[in-house]
């Protein structure tokens, strides 16, 4: 069992996603370790990028405000090993391939297992081509993380038969954000991965309330929180610990 699927084990997990480099690298460190400290159970580090065609409005300021501050994939690298010895829960890279792609995939892998990155999303990765990438995640022994969207259909049994960590459902179409309503019949969707496989299944794109995540609870192994997140940081900026804390105690209590 890895790293990821480990967190699972007997209990509901809350992930929590933030922008790497927003408002700048050392807040996103402190940002990390008061997400850790406060109950998320693993943490999904943005890398920016300037065409984030699955983020709303919110993940797309905070992609500015990362390159605004200077960020870079160097920088994470340095940032995220940085943490080794201060933070216990699995950290995990969230972006799109051309970073990637241009950074060089044995390089980028490397350095994954190097800082300690346990698992990489590729949002705009289709399963179907990710055959490229997955020879050097796997030389460097990192999870590469598959999405099923409510669309995916007859490819849900492909995708799920070859996940590894965990299986990342998209709650609802479009793009990230905060919803005040998950129309999506959750627990049909997740019945339909568990027929082709164990690994857990984490719901995201739009949660953002204890009562969301109440009902997911019930369907899912696990909840993954973005936007609310981020929107905590572009509202308080670089005095944005105190209400991580609060509102991922809040969330883990739901």
């Amino acid at each position: 069992m890895s790293k990821i699927s480990d967190v699972f084990k007997n209990k509901k997990a809350f992930i929590a996603y933030l922008m790497g480099g927003d408002p700048n690298l050392a807040k996103t460190k402190e940002y990390i370790l008061a997400l850790a400290g406060a109950g998320a159970d693993i943490i999904e580090i943005g890398m920016p990028f300037s065409d984030p065609i699955a983020e709303g409005e919110v993940i797309q300021a905070a992609n500015l405000r990362a390159f605004a501050s200077g960020a870079t994939l160097d920088g994470l690298f340095g940032m995220t090993v940085s943490l080794k010895g201060e933070v216990a829960v699995p950290l995990m890279f969230m972006g799109y391939l051309n970073p990637i792609f241009n950074y060089g995939y044995d390089r980028f892998f490397a350095r994954c297992a190097e800082c300690g990155v346990c698992g990489v999303i590729i949002a705009d990765l289709p399963f179907e081509e990710q055959g490229e990438v997955l020879e050097y995640s796997d030389r460097h022994g990192v999870e590469l993380i598959t999405l099923v969207a409510p669309t995916s259909a007859e490819r849900v049994a492909r995708v799920a038969k070859n996940a590894m960590g965990f299986v990342y459902l998209v709650s609802s179409l479009g793009v990230t954000g905060a919803r005040s309503e998950i129309t999506t019949d959750i627990g049909a969707l997740v019945a339909e991965i568990r027929r082709y496989t164990d690994t857990p299944v984490a719901v995201g794109f739009g949660v953002h309330s204890p009562e969301q995540a109440r009902r997911i609870r019930g369907q899912a192994d696990g909840v993954i929180v973005g936007s609310a997140i981020v929107e905590i940081i572009r509202e308080y900026g670089e005095n944005a610990a105190g209400e991580l804390e609060r509102y991922v105690r809040e969330m883990t209590e739901g």
